[in-house]
C-alpha cells in the first residue's frame, strides 16, 4: 500500500494566512512563517503555500514572505499563485520551493505545463484545479474560484497530465470549508482517468473524513486541509495514529519539543 501523505495548506493573502468557505468570506488566521515552522516540526509530510490573490490581482507571487517561510520548512514545499511563465517557476524555486503549482497560468497558456516539465522535470510540476459542479458537470474555475472557464474539469486534468504534470491537486469548491467530508464523487472521477498522484482538497472536518477518503479511494495519495489544522481541531500526530489503526500506511516523525504561539 502507498504511504499516504497529510498536507496542511497555507492560503496566503497580503502576507497573512486566511480561510473561508466555498472560496469566499475569507478571514485572517496567522502568519505563514509561524504556521509553516509549526507544521514542519509536528508531523506534516508536505506543505502547500498558495498566494491566493496573485492571479486575480494580476501580479507576481510575493517572494519575500515565501523566502522567509521556506527557510523555516524542512519538508517538501509546494508553492502556487501567479505562476504564468518559466521565469516564475525559476523565481519560486530559488526562493526555496520544491514543487511549483500552476492553475490559472496554465489555463491561459497550456504549453506552460509541458515547458516546465521539460526544464525542471514532471516531479516539479503540480497542476492545481479548482472544480465546481455547474449543471451537473465538473467545471474548471480560475482566479481563486472567481471565474468559470467553461472547461470540462476531467478533460482539462487529462490534458495536463499528458502535457507533463506530475501531480494533481483537486480543489473542490463545493466542499471547501464546509467540513462535511471530501468530495468523493469528484475525486473518484479524477482517479479513474489519471496515473499520477492525486491530492484531495476541500471538505475535511474531522479525522474520520481522512479515514473515509483513503478507505473509499485507495488510489488517492494525499489529503490536504487547512482550517482544521490551523485551529487545532485536528492534530496531525493524532490523525496519523488513527489512520495507522485503520491499516492506512502513514509516516511518523519525531516531533520537536518547542513552544509555539499561534
Amino acid at each position: 500500500m502507498i504511504t499516504k501523505r497529510i498536507i496542511p495548506c497555507l492560503d496566503v493573502r497580503n502576507g497573512t494566512v486566511v480561510k473561508g468557505t466555498n472560496f469566499e468570506n475569507l478571514s485572517e488566521i496567522s502568519s505563514p512563517v509561524e504556521l509553516a515552522e509549526y507544521y514542519s516540526s509536528h508531523g506534516a509530510d508536505e506543505l502547500v503555500f498558495y498566494d491566493i490573490t496573485a492571479s486575480s490581482d494580476g501580479r507576481k507571487l510575493f517572494t519575500d514572505i515565501l523566502t522567509e517561510t521556506a527557510s523555516k520548512v524542512f519538508i517538501p514545499l509546494t508553492v502556487g499563485g501567479g505562476i504564468n511563465t518559466l521565469e516564475d517557476f525559476d523565481r519560486v524555486l530559488k526562493c526555496g520551493a520544491d514543487k511549483v503549482s500552476v492553475n490559472s497560468g496554465a489555463i491561459r497558456n497550456p504549453d506552460l505545463i509541458h515547458a516546465a516539465a521539460e526544464k525542471y522535470g514532471d516531479q516539479c510540476v503540480v497542476l492545481s484545479v479548482d472544480v465546481k459542479r455547474v449543471d451537473g458537470k465538473f467545471c474548471v474555475f480560475a482566479k481563486g474560484g472567481r471565474e468559470n472557464t467553461g472547461l470540462d474539469a476531467l478533460e482539462w486534468i487529462k490534458r495536463g497530465v499528458n502535457n507533463g504534470a506530475g501531480e494533481i491537486v483537486v480543489n473542490s469548491i463545493d466542499t471547501d470549508g464546509v467540513k462535511k467530508g471530501f468530495d468523493i464523487e469528484m475525486l473518484k472521477a479524477v482517479c479513474d482517468i489519471v496515473n499520477v498522484p492525486v491530492i484531495a482538497s476541500g471538505g475535511a472536518g474531522s479525522m474520520e473524513d481522512f479515514v473515509t477518503l483513503f478507505n473509499l479511494l485507495p488510489t488517492i495519495d494525499a489529503g490536504l486541509a487547512a482550517s482544521i489544522f490551523h485551529f487545532k481541531e485536528v492534530e496531525i500526530s493524532e490523525l496519523k495514529k488513527l489512520l495507522s489503526k485503520n491499516d492506512i500506511k502513514v509516516r511518523f516523525y519525531r516531533i520537536k519539543k518547542r513552544f509555539y504561539i499561534l
